[in-house]
């Protein structure tokens, strides 16, 4: 009953508050994690994660020196933007001015900037100065003691960042596919890769306070590849990952709030991992369990077209899965005699056969080359008048 309360935001003001923010956060997530994807720069997103926790720690320094409150929420996600920004563009630099792979860039960024992270967290602890005990929270995540001006703000944000995907969609989808095409069309393909970066900056500062810098990584990537399961295209796999972040971070907060003791970061995250678990296990075109059913039922055609064709050759089978299938199919009796139906099929079959035959030679170049297996019924791969056609050149008649 609590987590129903906590899911229909019965569960309390802030609780609810937090509830939206989250789900907000995950939708927007799941929607730039997709562009990530899709262009293939997911890891990029790693590097500007860890990136934004010595600006955290240089923004509360800041903050604290001048007499303010350094754990201010907005002072220390312009921080954390600020170093976020420098991060990004060392990535790009070191892969624009060097030899170096992108994937050397991002360690080596990722590396450096968390460690003067450390550093800048270590001195803020042992200097005393104020209170600054909760910036660990933005490591893992912490909504406990979150303000309601902390959580419009970041619903804000999440907002304005799905707004952006949705403005920013075709020409995205345009560069991630072709980024060649879409230089000859006019579309600024560096442009389009800086508002990709700066969108998963942006989701990145903004969720560092409900999952964490440790964490949003796994909320910009989760979704848009468990998207993948559901759907070949581009368009819908933005949408799906969206809506996955988005029953992700709902569902992960109402958890959370239902067990005060459980961090809210881990718990959004993990069941993040759930829903890539039932994709991966159940999805219909795409999961393991689809993939094992379609190979089985491959299998099958095989024996029964390796069946019906020994049977048109009066050729003795030995294979007990060939067997059984025929049985199955009503092609053969229990001792092994061919059925009428089962000679009129094996007839088929070799008839088709021939055809096939034929098909491949006479049209070598051919596309539908990739189907003329056997399996396939003819009438799928080869129009009737091409049909017609093999069977006039076979001498056959030509009723199908």
């Amino acid at each position: 009953m609590d987590l129903w309360h906590a899911l229909t935001l019965q569960a309390g003001y802030n609780a609810s508050l937090v509830t939206v923010g989250a789900a907000l956060l995950g939708g927007s997530a799941g929607a730039v994690g997709s562009f990530l994807f899709l262009r293939k720069r997911v890891l990029v997103s790693d590097a500007v994660a860890h990136a934004t926790l010595p600006g955290i720690g240089a923004a509360f320094l800041i903050m604290a020196a001048l007499g303010g409150d350094g754990r201010a929420l907005v002072g220390l996600l312009v921080g954390a933007a600020a170093t976020a920004t420098l991060g990004l563009l060392a990535v790009e630099g070191i892969v624009r001015h060097t030899r170096l792979g992108e994937d050397v860039a991002i360690g080596a960024v990722l590396s450096v900037f968390f460690g003067i992270g450390v550093v800048l967290m270590t001195i803020i602890q042992s200097a005393g100065l104020g209170a600054p005990a909760g910036l660990e929270g933005f490591l893992m995540g912490a909504t406990a003691g979150m303000l309601w001006a902390e959580a419009m703000l970041i619903a804000a944000a999440a907002a304005l960042s799905c707004l952006c995907v949705i403005l920013l969609r075709r020409p995205v989808l345009l560069v991630a596919f072709d980024a060649e095409y879409a230089t000859v069309r006019g579309v600024p393909v560096g442009l389009v890769d800086l508002a990709i970066m700066g969108l998963a900056m942006a989701v990145t500062v903004i969720g560092l306070k409900i999952v964490g810098l440790v964490l949003i990584v796994a909320l910009l990537i989760i979704p848009a590849v468990t998207a993948r399961f559901w759907t070949d295209q581009a368009e819908r796999l933005i949408w799906i990952a969206a809506a996955l972040g988005a029953v992700t971070g709902w569902v992960g907060t109402a958890l959370s709030a239902t067990a005060p003791n459980l961090p809210t970061g881990p718990i959004i995250v993990l069941m993040a991992g759930a829903l890539f678990a039932v994709s991966l296990m159940f999805a219909p075109r795409r999961g393991v369990v689809a993939s094992l059913l379609h190979q089985r039922q491959f299998q099958i055609r095989v024996h029964r077209r390796q069946g019906l064709l020994s049977l048109a050759r009066t050729e003795p089978i030995f294979d007990p899965t060939t067997l059984k299938v025929l049985r199955r199919d009503g092609a053969i009796r229990a001792d092994g005699v061919a059925t009428d139906s089962g000679r009129a099929q094996a007839a088929r079959a070799l008839r088709d056969e021939h055809r096939f035959d034929m098909a491949r030679k006479r049209y070598p170049d051919d596309p539908r080359q990739v189907h003329f297996d056997g399996l396939t019924p003819i009438e799928q791969v080869l129009t009737l008048d091409e049909i017609a056609a093999l069977d006039a050149a076979l001498g056959q008649p030509k009723a199908l």
